[in-house]
């Protein structure tokens, strides 16, 4: 069940028609890897009218920019995430964060073709960043979002395993985190697992059912994503710095020519 102040966030940007993708820990949770998520995540696409799009709708949730960066196309299309706290009484107090570019995944329109679009018993349509899309997303070097893409993962598989598609089998492959369910997928489908190995070598461990070693190279694996994000977002976080800076002294040197 979707929470009531989550549902208002979502709700209003659908009012709005803002092209907007949920993503992060409460796309997890309508995907079944997650029970609660304190706030939206949402990826946005980054072009004028769409902006006033959604300045009406964070204007209609009363919603607060609570951090540097501000709301602007320019920052957006760099990569910035953009924070903001609501205060209208429906959805007090939930956190929004909002990008439009992501590291390692492609931009809004092939995102927006790929997406999961839900509808609840009210008629209220949800759009979501597509699974595997989102599984490249939660790939960051915060040590919060492995656990939940293992869980994403396993709950995906185990759901569609029975009667799995070759897309499926073959996204599971590249992309379970689950050393006892990659070696089954390995064995269940030996051929294509042959053909992925030679982009993911460490099935070659869940082939010969190396379950100690699969978890180490998993780990492995792990770590030199949370590296390339680390040198992704240090730029970005320098600037961020940079603008915080400047934003501190400006009063200061406001004040020196008065």
């Amino acid at each position: 069940m979707i929470p009531s102040r989550i549902r208002k966030v979502l709700s209003t940007m659908a009012s709005h028609q803002v092209r907007v993708l949920l993503m992060g820990g409460q796309a997890c949770v309508f995907y079944g890897a997650a029970e609660f998520s304190r706030g939206t995540d949402l990826i946005v696409l980054a072009d004028s009218a769409n902006l006033k799009r959604l300045e009406g709708a964070l204007r209609d949730l009363q919603a607060e920019c609570i951090a540097v960066p501000p709301l602007t196309l320019d920052y957006l299309q760099r990569g910035h995430a953009v924070h903001f706290r609501c205060h209208h009484p429906d959805a007090a107090n939930i956190r929004v964060d909002v990008m439009s570019r992501l590291r390692g995944v492609e931009g809004f329109e092939a995102l927006w073709a790929r997406r999961t679009t839900l509808t609840d018993a009210d008629g209220i349509v949800y759009e979501l960043l597509g699974l595997p899309d989102l599984v490249r997303a939660k790939k960051t070097q915060r040590s919060k979002d492995w656990p939940m893409l293992r869980r994403l993962l396993e709950a995906h598989y185990l759901r569609y395993r029975a009667g799995a598609t070759a897309e499926q089998q073959r996204f599971w492959l590249q992309e379970l985190r689950t050393p006892e369910l990659l070696v089954e997928a390995a064995r269940w489908w030996p051929d294509l697992s042959e053909e992925v190995a030679g982009r993911r070598p460490l099935l070659r461990l869940a082939q010969s059912g190396q379950t100690q070693a699969l978890q180490e190279a998993l780990s492995a694996e792990e770590q030199a994503e949370r590296e390339e994000d680390r040198a992704y977002w240090q730029p970005l976080r320098s600037e961020l710095e940079r603008l915080r800076h400047s934003m501190r002294d400006r009063p200061e040197a406001s004040e020196g020519t008065s």
